[in-house]
């Protein structure tokens, strides 16, 4: 009796998952980062948040915030603008925004994120 066995190779099968650079499982998550990050994020003017979108490359496992002063608010917002950390009203009861954004997102969301990253491999 003879057998035989046929494998796929390590890229075929990541692939095959979407794992493979700049996949779909990437493109997930990044886009699920920018999502979540959302109500974190300083807001004065809202460019803040939009460099977000247009600093990142969908599927390339950064997101980058390129305004100029993206560094400094992220490291030293005070959380008093809009709807900041230190805010506390009836219209905006969660009031998120502040700095280290991706740092208190991540730890409200990690989960949220792995599952849907899982769900876009076909895991479980």
């Amino acid at each position: 009796m003879i057998i035989k066995c046929l494998f796929n190779t390590t890229e075929t099968m990541l692939k095959d998952r979407g794992l493979d650079p700049c996949g779909k499982v990437q493109k997930a998550i990044d886009s699920e980062v920018l999502r979540r990050s959302d109500p974190y994020v300083p807001f004065r003017t809202g460019f803040l948040k939009k460099s977000g979108v247009l600093g990142t490359k969908i599927g390339n496992g950064e997101v980058v915030y390129n305004a100029p002063y993206a560094h400094e608010q992220y490291y030293h917002n005070q959380g008093k603008g809009k709807q900041g950390t230190t805010k506390h009203n009836s219209h905006n009861y969660k009031c998120l925004r502040g700095k280290y954004w991706f740092e208190r997102m991540k730890a409200d969301h990690l989960q949220d994120i792995l599952k849907t990253a899982k769900e876009k491999a076909g895991g479980k």
